[in-house]
């Protein structure tokens, strides 16, 4: 098969959804599949370069969102370049990528005007506590209408998107990680310190307001405790307040964002990993610590408690009170040698997650997928025409869209 992962969120940008993407790709190639992938550029890093295993990535130039990494949703500005690479390519499914990213949504939407079926796999959780997230929910709902098929990395992310689309076939597919790479190794850690470590971008989403609260209340817990933060992001700020207002700076180390390729060395160096997350569907950055043999402490809030088993997590509140108690109890373990030792934490994880396994599933659904047949532009039409008054917005940008391909196909464009 011929296949196109779609997403704003890849390499050299890091995190969850890249990290994905990436192990996917490489495992579908090996599965005998071609593979491509469309993003936006980054930096200098425009146009067409290939990565190990001949994995071919598209970085196009695009009008970015500031700070959040991501396409402006114009739509129809991406309409001749996704054409011709889909067509060049001869792609037989798309995989777009994050409910977040506009370039999944929009090379979806192209790709079902050139009759190709695509597949979905959200990373996220949904919120409806402000404006702000119903009005996006709203619209992400609308962008996945005639999506074939949807892949969560969750349960919980399945029963989050269950409410919105009931006719569309949803499986749940959790992440994996690469035990090969994030393997323990005790000798890194200071036996002189206690080490935390937080790998997580800078956002609302990831908690870091309540980060940057109970920060200075462990550093009170014991003098020996020292913090390594790794990510970046617009509420980074709010760590440097904290640690400007209390005097941390030589117990809080903020690294920024750093390649994926580094995290493990960084993981290694620590004794406890702490996650804070508001919203979460999966969390690769916690599995990524248990595979290095790294006691995690983590808000219990979507996913999260089905990512690891009970002996290598402990879940707490969403609260300043929840984490802080839940961190003292880490570290009455840690004192007690209460914890799973790092090499069979490892094997553990190693034994729960593969990528193979994620790949040979994912697999069997773009076989599904592919022999269904490719919707109509009638049929496209009618499901907007029951979707109210957003979906008749979205029924005008079908009809542009058709409209370009004719004018393209007839320019020979």
């Amino acid at each position: 098969m011929h296949i196109c992962m779609a997403s704003d969120f890849f390499y050299p940008n890091t995190g969850g959804v890249e990290a994905h993407i990436w192990q996917l790709g490489q495992y579908l190639l090996e599965l005998g599949h071609k593979v491509i992938v469309i993003t936006h550029a980054y930096g200098d890093r425009v146009g067409i370069r290939f990565m190990p295993n001949h994995l071919k990535v598209y970085y196009l130039p695009f009008l970015l969102y500031p700070k959040q990494n991501i396409k402006w949703p114009f739509l129809f500005d991406t309409f001749l370049q996704i054409r011709r690479i889909l067509l060049n390519e001869q792609i037989d499914i798309v995989h777009g990528h994050s409910a977040f990213s506009p370039m999944a949504h929009e090379i979806m939407f192209h790709a079902k005007t050139l009759g190709i079926n695509t597949v979905f796999t959200d990373h996220s959780l949904f919120g409806f506590d402000d404006f702000g997230s119903r009005i996006h929910y709203s619209i992400v709902k609308q962008c996945l209408q005639q999506c074939n098929h949807i892949i969560c990395v969750s349960k919980a992310g399945k029963q989050n998107k269950a409410l919105e689309h009931e006719a569309i076939p949803i499986t749940v597919i959790p992440n994996a990680v690469d035990t090969k790479v994030f393997t323990p190794d005790p000798s890194k850690r200071d036996p002189d310190k206690i080490t935390f470590i937080v790998n997580s971008r800078l956002v609302y989403r990831k908690g870091v307001d309540l980060l940057a609260s109970v920060i200075p209340k462990i550093c009170e817990m014991d003098e020996k405790i020292r913090f390594v933060i790794a990510g970046d992001g617009p509420k980074r700020i709010l760590i440097e307040q904290a640690v400007e207002t209390h005097n941390l700076h030589e117990r809080v180390e903020i690294l920024g964002s750093i390649p994926h390729s580094h995290v493990r060395n960084i993981l290694v160096r620590g004794d406890i990993f702490l996650n804070t997350s508001l919203v979460e569907a999966f969390c690769m950055a916690v599995l990524e610590a248990a595979s290095c043999g790294l006691p995690v402490v983590s808000t219990n809030v979507g996913g999260l408690p089905e990512v690891l088993p009970a002996p290598l997590i402990r879940l707490t509140d969403p609260t300043i009170e929840g984490l802080l108690y839940g961190v003292e109890l880490a570290l009455e373990d840690l004192k007690q040698k209460r914890f799973v030792p790092p090499a069979e934490a490892h094997k553990m994880v190693e034994r729960i997650y593969s990528w193979h396994d994620v790949a040979k599933q994912t697999e069997e659904i773009y076989r599904t997928v592919i022999q269904q047949p490719t919707s109509s532009t009638s049929y496209r039409v009618s499901r907007y025409l029951r979707s109210g008054m957003l979906g008749h917005f979205f029924l005008i940008l079908i009809l542009i869209d058709h409209i370009l391909l004719l004018a393209a196909n007839w320019m020979n464009i």
